[in-house]
């Protein structure tokens, strides 16, 4: 890119026509002081604060940052240093469903506000045991639900699989917060770890290699049920905040206890079943090469998945999407202690 704004011109090897035409217009003619300068700021030790030195005039990041997306707050807060990360708008591919009132608000703090004239929107309480569908009038505050929606185009209540908080109301719209999709991500045996169960352990985890300068840059699993007990592998993409060389980032000790963290964050059944009933084997931990999830990404695109609305899975359920990560594996690690048991449930 550097020598292409150097010298004016655009490498040989981008054959793609409307790409030519489309980046030329922008590349304009030679400017070698422009190409310094990004070489000048991209060989740096660290890119840190990486985003506000290359585009002076940004204001604000925005991005998707709610359920699964969350873990790459740390990432986007290394590169872009204290500008505002903004959710503006909470949709899918079958509607638009709602917007930020407070575009500036802390990411764990965004709620959506509804709104009514975009699609029908009718609720199940959840986690309440009573399955009766409620109307976006009738939802109170502080309940959990599960969104469905009826739209212009002919889907008819169809469950849309998130979850949802109901955290107040502006004027009589309600508002509301992302709290994690419907299904189970992980069972090996009776548990039932969810996606928000997933994520908050990743995120205690991430706190305790953040302490060593290491980030945690994406991450998947898979229940590994082909030995008895069955146990929870992860897979673990990881960046130094420094130095890139995984190699070196790498800590026995460290990931030993991120495995140990990752267990203390999960449910009191998990628990139970891993320490006092040896129905769970230990945590696993498996640290791949980098780039091995853009890898996957590829594969799932290859497969047809689309670009623009592609999310890692949490879960690799497809024998060929593992051995995209299998084969770029680096190192193993395993929790070696049990978590701790509710008394309640001895």
């Amino acid at each position: 890119m550097c020598s292409n704004i150097r010298s004016g011109q655009l490498s040989d090897w981008i054959t793609n026509l409307s790409c030519r035409d489309s980046v030329s217009k922008v590349l304009g003619g030679p400017n070698p002081q422009l190409a310094v300068t990004i070489e000048d700021i991209c060989n740096q030790k660290s890119w840190k604060c990486i985003i506000p030195q290359l585009w002076p005039r940004t204001k604000f990041i925005e991005c998707i940052f709610t359920g699964q997306m969350a873990q790459h707050i740390p990432l986007l807060e290394f590169y872009g240093n204290d500008l505002p990360l903004v959710s503006r708008n909470y949709m899918s591919s079958e509607a638009f469903f709602g917007v930020n009132l407070n575009p500036l608000c802390k990411p764990q703090d965004v709620s959506y506000t509804f709104m009514p004239n975009m699609s029908y929107f009718e609720f199940i309480p959840v986690g309440e045991g009573d399955d009766t569908i409620v109307d976006l009038v009738n939802v109170k505050l502080g309940r959990y639900y599960e969104l469905i929606v009826t739209n212009y185009a002919g889907l008819h209540r169809y469950r849309v699989g998130d979850v949802l908080q109901v955290t107040g109301f502006y004027n009589s719209a309600p508002q509301f917060k992302f709290i994690r999709r419907q299904n189970v991500v992980l069972s090996v045996y009776l548990e039932a770890t969810t996606e928000e169960d997933l994520l908050n352990a990743m995120t205690n985890a991430a706190q305790l290699l953040k302490s060593s300068d290491i980030m945690l840059k994406d991450f998947t699993c898979y229940p590994h049920i082909s030995t008895v007990p069955g146990h929870y592998v992860l897979y673990w993409e990881l960046k130094g905040n420094i130095n890139d060389d995984i190699n070196e980032l790498i800590e026995t000790n460290v990931l030993m206890e991120c495995c140990s963290v990752v267990e203390e964050s999960l449910d009191a059944l998990y628990r139970k079943f891993r320490s006092k009933d040896e129905s769970i084997g230990a945590l696993e931990i498996r640290v791949v090469q980098q780039g091995t999830f853009d890898s996957l990404m590829e594969y799932f695109i290859a497969q047809g998945a689309s670009l623009g609305q592609y999310k890692t899975p949490r879960c690799i359920k497809s024998s060929k999407a593992l051995e995209v990560l299998e084969n770029r594996v680096m190192a193993r690690f395993f929790s070696d202690k049990l978590p701790h048991v509710d008394t309640t449930l001895c």
